[in-house]
């Protein structure tokens, strides 16, 4: 498995390079993965990354020693830590989601051609880049699936060694978990995630999130049992005994998408103080 080097770019799969970005942090982990794809038009720019100078400059350095200049830029989805650098890349063009209006976005992003599941991007040679839509950790998010290697650029959706923060509204667990059963299906041989390194048993860590999510859904149930008329704060010790504390503010947020797929399912309502019951 490849290190993870700030800067420095890393083989991952043939003509796909890693480069990580100097943006270390407890939402980030390691940084933020930004990937270069060669392409017979140039190098595609996947994720770019948060608004970093020197990250630009190391892309571009990057992309000398590859041989190839950057003619293209991607994203996954349009969080603060994946877009925003492409301001830095000139007039390339970019593809990629509209950002949701939620005040969590890089509102600056705006795609040259906005892409929907099912599209494909030629590499060149035999290459193409699927696009499969994936909402859940916000509501935009797609993958890319570099079909003939079966390498899957997971961006947020899946990551490696951490679950993902799923923040309504633009986030929705209803969702995350049917785009997580959607890659089911698809021809997956290792994952390039947003951040940490590869994924290199794919199928089998889908299917570990799909239940790690189901049983955290129990223990939301459980913790409804012995505490209704609850509001979202008080359940996230109970719910996250297993988190530290210093991270239940960030969990917050997904317990309460947890609850919202409860009211979706009709499983669970909420009173005017926003405390819960079950159903």
């Amino acid at each position: 498995m490849s290190s993870l080097i700030p800067g420095q770019p890393s083989l991952v799969a043939p003509g796909v390079w890693r480069i990580l970005a100097l943006n270390p942090g407890m939402m980030t982990g390691p940084g933020t993965n930004s990937y270069l794809l060669a392409s017979d038009q140039g190098l595609v720019l996947l994720d770019p990354g948060p608004e970093d100078a020197h990250h630009a400059d190391n892309l571009r350095a990057a992309a000398t020693e590859i041989g190839q200049p950057i003619t293209c830029v991607l994203v996954t989805h349009t969080h603060r830590d994946h877009s925003p650098n492409a301001a830095l890349f000139g007039a390339v063009r970019r593809l990629g989601p509209l950002p949701p209006d939620d005040g969590l976005q890089d509102e600056a992003w705006q795609p040259d051609q906005i892409l929907a599941d099912g599209d494909c991007l030629s590499l060149g040679e035999g290459r193409t880049l699927r696009v499969i839509a994936t909402p859940g950790h916000v509501s935009n998010h797609l993958c890319y699936l570099l079909e003939e290697e079966g390498v899957l650029f997971s961006g947020d959706h899946l990551i490696q060694g951490s679950t993902v923060v799923i923040a309504p509204p633009s986030g929705s667990m209803a969702d995350y978990l049917a785009s997580l059963r959607k890659l089911e299906h698809e021809s997956i041989q290792v994952m390039a995630p947003g951040h940490g390194d590869l994924i290199i048993e794919p199928m089998d860590y889908i299917s570990h999130t799909i239940g790690h999510r189901l049983r955290r859904e129990e223990k939301v149930i459980r913790a409804l049992t012995q505490h209704p008329d609850s509001q979202v704060s008080e359940l996230v010790p109970g719910v996250y005994d297993d988190v530290p504390v210093f991270l239940h503010g960030v969990a917050t947020m997904s317990l309460l998408a947890h609850l919202l797929k409860l009211e979706q399912e009709q499983r669970a309502r909420r009173d005017a103080e926003e405390r819960w019951v079950l159903l």
